[in-house]
């Protein structure tokens, strides 16, 4: 490649333990693109530009020093969106500084529970009354989360929810739409309570959009007018869950000014954000503990 990159081919996925069609490997670091013989210096014509900053652009977003400040206002009894996939994208610091606030009887919506996110932390004081998700039990029964142990036990309420479906019923209520027809879960327990339309002789279930009081997300960068740009698995469910929500809260790596960040990277535009703060990075648990 011209100015001295290269780019190492990626080994293939294992057979086993990868589902056909699988994005594994876009998403473990492990098996990210390696680059070797990159200069220590980027060559200026290949240097990001700054982009210019429409006229009359004001300040968007609400920067705070801390997660505990930038969780001003939420309250108990209120339906939370949380961004992530296990751990990766997931908004570890919002969601400590959650549990030291103390919030109960919240109402939350994410991909996962129990698996390596800090999700998992507010059922120590038991501060989840219901939980919207996909994955909350893990597949072996020898290690219970919080959540799980309280579910069987009858204390939390559990709404399980198949994971395209998730994903629509979120962009459904940010885009405004009323409901979707799906053939998923039809003739399931995940079918009970919800109508069933018949349509070319094939029956679906109407699914209703869902929408949260605040919804906490983890970007890698955002500029000061609250644009916000994701790596890699970092992408997942946090910008629907931006256009789903009143109030949108974004913990990020860095913050940098705007027009410092391509717009070509741009996934969550400074309309729907709120509020950002910058925390350190935590590390990702890949293995769910």
């Amino acid at each position: 490649m011209d100015g001295g990159y290269r780019e190492a081919s990626v080994a293939p996925a294992k057979a086993s333990g990868v589902p056909r069609g699988s994005d594994y490997r876009v998403s473990h670091p492990a098996l990210q693109p390696q680059y070797t013989d990159v200069p220590t210096k980027m060559p200026a014509r290949l240097a990001p530009p700054r982009y210019p900053v429409p006229r009359g652009t004001t300040e968007l977003a609400t920067i705070y020093d801390t997660p505990e400040a930038a969780l001003e206002g939420i309250e108990d009894g209120m339906t939370i969106m949380v961004g992530g996939f296990v751990s990766a994208g997931t908004p570890s610091n919002l969601l400590l500084a959650l549990k030291a606030r103390g919030t109960t009887r919240l109402t939350t919506v994410s991909n996962n529970i129990g698996l390596g996110d800090h999700l998992d932390d507010l059922c120590e004081n038991r501060q989840i009354a219901k939980a919207i998700t996909t994955f909350a039990i893990r597949a072996s029964g020898g290690r219970k989360s919080r959540f799980e142990e309280q579910y069987r036990a009858g204390e939390v309420e559990l709404e399980l929810v198949p994971q395209g479906t998730l994903a629509e019923r979120i962009r459904a209520g940010g885009a405004g739409i009323g409901g979707f027809l799906t053939r998923t879960g039809v003739g399931t327990v995940a079918a009970e309570g919800k109508e069933v339309h018949t349509y070319n002789g094939e029956q679906y279930l109407l699914e209703r959009p869902l929408r949260a009081d605040v919804a906490l997300l983890k970007a890698h960068q955002a500029d000061t007018l609250g644009n916000l740009a994701y790596r890699q698995a970092g992408l997942n469910f946090n910008p629907a869950m931006a256009t789903a929500a009143d109030l949108v809260i974004a913990e990020v790596e860095e913050i940098v000014q705007p027009g410092e960040i391509d717009p070509r990277l741009v996934v969550t535009p400074a309309v729907y954000v709120d509020r950002i703060v910058r925390c350190d990075r935590m590390e990702v648990r890949w293995d769910g503990s």
